[in-house]
């Protein structure tokens, strides 16, 4: 993604092409759905496919920006009591060692339930489509390896809490 010192200026390759990737999936579900209103209200039919492929777009466009919002710090935080601890270094340098272990820890859990329902789903096709019901939890697992990944990245550089944010307390 991006790291701190390209916040204010252009958003790094990664982070663009999570952008990208977002726009894509929210233009192919709203041309899906438009098609599919006008089927419906205009011919008396329509087609539940676009119903699937939304579905499908809209889990993948979820995790695509809970990856992409984590090196950024737009995750909710808890920004008053970090605010608290910048009076006390030490207190700053453990807790900010607890929350990247948590991180690690919840993001871990997320890419181990998500590998596990994509095993799952490798027998499984979608009911309309007929895409592999893998597709439906692999950005779950995606996602929760790559926030494990970069929270642990940011363990071992011993990288200060960056929450993102244009305040100190909210």
């Amino acid at each position: 993604m991006t790291t701190p010192s390209t916040h204010a200026g252009s958003p790094g390759p990664l982070q663009r092409l999570a952008n990208h990737a977002l726009a894509l999936c929210l233009a192919i579900m709203a041309v899906a759905v438009f098609i599919n209103v006008v089927l419906r209200y205009g011919f008396g039919s329509g087609y539940s496919g676009s119903e699937e492929l939304s579905r499908l777009l809209f889990v993948w466009m979820v995790f695509i920006g809970a990856t992409a919002a984590y090196p950024l710090g737009e995750h909710m935080a808890f920004t008053s009591l970090v605010a608290a601890l910048h009076r006390q270094p030490l207190l700053l340098a453990a807790a900010t060692v607890l929350i990247r272990l948590l991180v690690i820890l919840g993001s871990g859990l997320v890419a181990w339930g998500g590998w596990q329902q994509v095993v799952v789903g490798l027998g499984g096709q979608s009911v309309v489509l007929g895409y592999s019901t893998a597709l439906l939890p692999l950005p779950a697992f995606l996602c929760g390896s790559a926030i494990c990944v970069m929270a642990l990245w940011e363990l071992i550089k011993h990288k200060p809490l960056h929450l993102g944010h244009g305040v100190d307390v909210e």
